[in-house]
This record gives structure tokens, sequence and C-alpha cells, in this order.
């Protein structure tokens, strides 16, 4: 029997995510470097991941955008140019599922 606040496997609340994974960023680039590198493309908002004990970057980070076409022009425009000093690798990223939570 599934209980939808007891078993956290009763739906999968995920929704179709326009993102992208940007690798290889320098240590210098920052989530508003990064929303502004990828302007022209419209994005709705950039992130860059951080060690969670030094706190410092990963150098990589995800761009979202608000439609499908947005995002296949980005991967296409921005995948092998020049950021920061560093040649970054633009794809689309893997969409984990999200689920409900009690």
């Amino acid at each position: 029997m599934l209980v939808p606040w007891w078993d956290s496997d009763w739906k999968d609340r995920s929704r179709i995510e326009y993102r992208t994974y940007v690798g290889n960023l320098s240590w210098s680039t920052d989530e508003r470097s990064l929303k502004d590198a990828f302007h022209a493309y419209s994005p709705l908002s950039a992130e860059i991941v951080t060690d969670r004990e030094t706190g410092r970057s990963r150098r990589f980070g995800f761009v979202n955008f608000g439609d499908d076409n947005s995002m296949n022009n980005t991967i296409q425009g921005m995948d092998g140019q020049e950021l920061g000093g560093r040649t970054i690798t633009v794809s689309r990223a893997n969409q984990r599922p999200r689920r409900w939570r009690a």
C-alpha cells in the first residue's frame, strides 16, 4: 500500500527543467558573471557549485532557461567558447527526479 505522506516513492514530482551544465569554469567566475556571459540567450538564473567544507568553487555550474529552444541555442552557441580565460563546456544537464518528502 502506498501512502503519500509515508512513502517517498509515492510520486515523482519533478517538472521539466531547461538547464545546462557549464564545466571548466575559472576560479574567479561567480554567479553574476556566469549569467552575464549567457545574456544573449535570456537565462533565468545561474548557479556555481561550491564545496561544502571550503566554500570554494568546484569549477562548474548550471544555467537555467525558460524554454527548450533557448537552452538548445545556448548549447550550440556557447560550447567551446572562452570564459574567464578558459574554454568552457556546455551541455544539457541531467535531470534528477525530485521526490515528494514528508
